[in-house]
C-alpha cells in the first residue's frame, strides 16, 4: 500500500493535522529571510539593516530569498501531492484562468473587487500615495525590478498558506465557506510582520490582508491561478 493511500485512510483530524502542517511549513520557508538577514548577512557584513544594504546587497538578499523561497515552496507542494489527494500543480495546469473567471458569479464578482478595492486604499493610505511609484522613484528600475521579482515569490508562499490551511480546517469542521485559509495566514504572517517590524498596527494590517487573501481564494472558486493574480494585485500595488 502506498503512501497516498495510506494517508486517505486517516480519519480527518490527522488528514487536518497533515494539511495544518504544510501550511506552517510553508510559513517556516518565508522565515528563511530572517535566518539569511539576521544571522548569515550579519556575520558577513557586521550589521542586518537592510536599508543600510549596498544595491548589490539587497539584490543579492532577494535572489538567494526568492531561491529558497521558490525550492522550498514547491518542495511543499510535492510533498502534499504525494502523500494526499490534493496535487496543486494538476490543478494549475489543468483549470485555466479565464474558466475560473467564468464560473463565478456576480456577487462573487462584487465581493471580490471590493476586497481588492479596500486593500488597495488602505495601501494608499498606508503609503500616502501610489506604492509601486514610490519604491520605483527611491529604488531605481534594477532595485525595482528585483524587489517586485521577490514579491512574486512571496504572494506564492502566502496562497500556499491559504490553501493549506482551508484544507486542514475544512477537514476537521466540515465548512467549505469560512475563509480559514486566510485566518492561519493572519495570525502567522501578521504575527511575523508584528516581531519584525516591531509595530502592533503593521502586524494588524497584515493579519487584515491575508484575511481577505483568503477570501479571495474562495470567491475565485479556489482556482489557482486566478487567487494568485488577486492576491498580487492586493499585495504588490
Amino acid at each position: 500500500m502506498n503512501t497516498q493511500t495510506l494517508t486517505k485512510k486517516r480519519n480527518r483530524f490527522f488528514q487536518g493535522l497533515d494539511f495544518l502542517g504544510y501550511s506552517l511549513s510553508t510559513f517556516g520557508v518565508i522565515g528563511f529571510e530572517l535566518l539569511l538577514g539576521y544571522v548569515i548577512e550579519f556575520n558577513i557584513y557586521g550589521y542586518s539593516d537592510w536599508k543600510s544594504y549596498a544595491p548589490w546587497q539587497n539584490i543579492l538578499h532577494w535572489v538567494l530569498t526568492c531561491i529558497v523561497w521558490g525550492l522550498g515552496g514547491m518542495y511543499v507542494v510535492k510533498e502534499c501531492a504525494r502523500k494526499s489527494d490534493v496535487d496543486l500543480i494538476k490543478n494549475f495546469k489543468q483549470k485555466s484562468l479565464l474558466q475560473g473567471a467564468k464560473e463565478m458569479s456576480l456577487m462573487q464578482w462584487v465581493l471580490l473587487v471590493t476586497g481588492t478595492v479596500l486593500i488597495l486604499i488602505s495601501t494608499w493610505i498606508d503609503w500616502d500615495g501610489s506604492k509601486v511609484l514610490k519604491e520605483f522613484s527611491s529604488k531605481g528600475i534594477v532595485l525595482f525590478t528585483f524587489q517586485y521579482i521577490y514579491y512574486l515569490f512571496e504572494v506564492f508562499l502566502v496562497l500556499l498558506i491559504i490553501v493549506f490551511g482551508q484544507y486542514a480546517f475544512e477537514k476537521w469542521f466540515k465548512n467549505d465557506k469560512i475563509p480559514y485559509g486566510g485566518i492561519v495566514v493572519a495570525l502567522t504572517w501578521g504575527l511575523g510582520h508584528w516581531l519584525t517590524k516591531g509595530s502592533l498596527m503593521t502586524g494588524i494590517y497584515t493579519a487584515f490582508g491575508g484575511f481577505v487573501f483568503g477570501g479571495a481564494y474562495l470567491l475565485t472558486n479556489r482556482n489557482i491561478k486566478l487567487s494568485y493574480l488577486f492576491l498580487c494585485i492586493m499585495f504588490i500595488l
